[in-house]
């Protein structure tokens, strides 16, 4: 298992994505936050709202996922970071690999 955060602009954009990597069965759950992000961009430091999206899915996953994500994301430089789990309940794991495809 791991998981993969990335970060949305708007509702509607982190919802639309999450959506379709859930249907595509590339994803077995998602929680999505709103937060306070600050950055740099194109010199200067931005202040603005974004949605934090923690994607769960399986290992083998991990490059699918990824490319899905830029092809649908609207920023150009989009954060797509894989967090590795080292531990996790044998039950939340199988429903996990249950609901994902196999590659």
């Amino acid at each position: 298992m791991i998981i993969i955060y990335t970060t949305f602009p708007t509702w509607e954009s982190a919802e639309k994505v999450t959506k379709a990597l859930l249907e595509e069965r590339l994803v077995a759950c998602a929680n999505l936050r709103e937060h306070k992000a600050f950055y740099w961009w194109q010199g200067k430091i931005e202040e603005d709202n974004e949605i934090g999206v923690i994607l769960k899915t399986r290992e083998d996953l991990w490059e699918e996922v990824k490319k899905r994500i830029k092809e649908l994301h609207p920023y150009t430089v989009p954060a797509i970071i894989k967090i590795n789990v080292e531990d996790v309940n044998e039950e939340y794991l199988k429903w996990l690999l249950e609901e994902t495809k196999s590659t």
